[in-house]
């Protein structure tokens, strides 16, 4: 059985350019990875089979369909290797801007290409990605990265790696759909080059605003966040509604879980990776 991590995605920056004809959004993103995500169990297995567990298992109760089966369809028409047992321990909250599903693909096609030799580099596999969604690409390659494009033209960067991280939904889930559909479509300008803490202070997330205007709980948390003491940058990830703050220490990072302590909100201690 491979045991595969399924990292959250925070979009340090995320600019939308443009409206595409095809019915996507031209964006520029500042991805990053933390420690806390998901668990993928994948085994051969005479019979194809996928089970899930984890505090939000409810959030993904009766599909029948989903990202990581669709993932393993995918690769095994692509690669072969057979039918496998896939149990997924969700511990991220589902819809929330932090690539949960998207996470969990890439972690299904990680884990299958190492029980069946596909080297994690293989450009089928990245395709096998970008079929699934946008965010797919940037979770299978699970490092610091500028995304393009959709989201899926990649350029690895160097990250900060161990930098302390406060995440914190406040309980709803929003729809991707629904915020992009609701962005002005202003074009605010290109990201700064520079290093990356640098570029992520001078960046934003377009989808904010929309994302505010739908759940204007996002707001309560992000100006309680950025109102701890030791923030070095706090903002909303992808389309919200989970809002992080990175900080100067542990101890801080630990201060500011204990102050935002509040029934419906999840908050979770964890680290870039």
């Amino acid at each position: 059985m491979i045991r595969e991590p399924a990292r959250a995605k925070l979009n340090l920056a995320l600019h939308v350019r443009a409206r595409r004809a095809d019915g996507y959004h031209e964006i520029e993103t500042l991805f990053a990875f933390v420690a806390l995500g998901d668990v993928l169990h994948v085994a051969p297995a005479e019979q194809a089979s996928f089970t899930i567990g984890g505090p939000f298992a409810a959030g993904l109760a009766g599909e029948g369909d989903n990202l990581v089966t669709r993932a393993a369809t995918r690769f095994a028409e692509r690669f072969g290797g057979g039918t496998h047992a896939i149990a997924l321990e969700k511990h991220l909250p589902v819809a929330s801007g932090i690539g949960g599903g998207s996470a969990d693909a890439a972690a299904t096609l990680r884990a299958l290409a190492t029980l069946h030799d596909v080297a994690l580099d293989d450009p089928a596999l990245f395709a096998i990605a970008d079929s699934l969604g946008s965010d797919v690409p940037a979770c299978l390659l699970g490092q610091t990265a500028i995304g393009r494009g959709r989201g899926e033209r990649l350029q690895p960067i160097s990250g900060l790696p161990g930098t302390p991280v406060l995440l914190v939904n406040p309980g709803v889930a929003v729809s991707t759909a629904e915020i992009f559909r609701r962005w002005d479509g202003i074009d605010r300008g290109p990201m700064a080059n520079g290093p990356l803490l640098d570029v992520a202070r001078a960046g934003r997330n377009d989808l904010e605003a929309p994302a505010r205007a739908v759940a204007p709980m996002i707001g309560e948390v992000l100006a309680s966040l950025s109102a701890q003491p030791g923030v070095v940058l706090a903002r909303m990830s992808g389309s919200g509604a989970t809002c992080f703050a990175l900080f100067e220490s542990e101890a801080a990072r630990a201060a500011a879980a204990h102050a935002l302590a509040h029934p419906g909100w999840w908050c979770a201690e964890t680290h870039l990776v």
